[in-house]
């Protein structure tokens, strides 16, 4: 049954948990590489969606799909998590926490870019504008307020921020064909893509070893970011009367997770990204705007 303020408490909770994810990579990432974050986490994360599955009953349906289906979920792990994860947490790995994190938000504008040539759809004019303000937003974060000289903090970490995007983009729009149940989707992705990540780690870093405080870390992302708030965020859109009031939620988090990024990393946090976040934010409401007008524009 609909319940608006159901729909709100379960959306405000999911955008908490996104908004202290950045700074448990970074505690996670200070003492592991991005291979082993993503071992203990995904572990960690097939462990939880399969307590989910059991407790709502469906745990069935992950033995009921056909050898496509399971073919495509080792294709789908192989995206998410593997390669998106790893070029997110690398981002991670080079950028403080208060760069990598307003960069990855531009996924949403990533989306609508993409789903241009994958999906037939076209450009409308907020799509354009809000890219304009959004990535903008980007040269700011990314230069330190340096817009003129164009001189980038970490060109790398910075390419795979942006890159963090295009992948997870690309994840969606792949996902709008799946027919498998959305939570089972996500628990076989990463049961068939944890093998991959392993073998990587053993080639490359080795099983991570880390002090208690990295470690809890890691198993929180596996338990919230990975995990929890996906359910959380499915029950909020499934509890709304009215999605985009639930939707508009997530402007609250990037900036929410500032503060968890300065309190808690120590980060003392810039101007630049102030005014990058604040561009990044408004160009993503542009969008928004502008999908919802079209949205009623076409209705009868």
């Amino acid at each position: 049954m609909k319940n608006q303020k159901q729909a709100l408490l379960f959306g405000g909770a999911t955008v908490l948990l996104w908004s202290t994810v950045a700074t448990a990579f970074k505690l996670s990432l200070r003492e592991m590489s991005p291979a082993q974050l993503m071992v203990i986490a995904c572990t960690t994360s097939v462990l939880v969606l399969a307590v989910v599955l059991t407790l709502q009953g469906r745990l069935k349906y992950v033995f009921s799909l056909t050898r496509r289906q399971y073919a495509g979920s080792v294709l789908m792990g192989l995206l998410n998590p593997c390669l998106y994860y790893f070029v997110l947490f690398g981002a991670f790995d080079r950028l403080p926490a208060q760069e990598a994190q307003p960069l990855n938000y531009t996924w949403a504008l990533a989306l609508a870019y993409l789903s241009v040539p994958f999906l037939g759809q076209r450009l409308a004019l907020s799509d354009i504008v809000a890219g304009l303000i959004c990535y903008s937003g980007v040269v700011v974060i990314a230069t330190r307020g340096d817009v003129l000289g164009l001189q980038f903090s970490d060109p790398v970490g910075v390419a795979m921020a942006l890159a963090s995007t295009l992948v997870w983009a690309s994840y969606w729009i792949i996902n709008t064909r799946d027919t498998r149940d959305p939570m089972v989707g996500l628990f076989l992705n990463f049961l068939f893509g944890l093998p991959f990540i392993v073998i990587f780690c053993l080639m490359t870093d080795g099983l991570p070893t880390a002090s208690g405080t990295a470690f809890a870390a890691s198993v929180y992302v596996g338990v919230f970011e990975m995990g929890i708030a996906f359910v959380l965020w499915m029950y909020a859109m499934k509890k709304a009367e009215n999605t985009s009031q639930v939707s508009n939620l997530i402007f609250i988090s990037p900036f929410l997770s500032l503060i968890f990024i300065h309190f808690i990393l120590g980060e003392q946090i810039l101007s630049s990204t102030y005014i990058g976040l604040v561009l990044i934010v408004a160009g993503l409401w542009v969008q928004q705007g502008g999908r919802r007008r079209s949205l009623k524009a076409a209705q009868p």
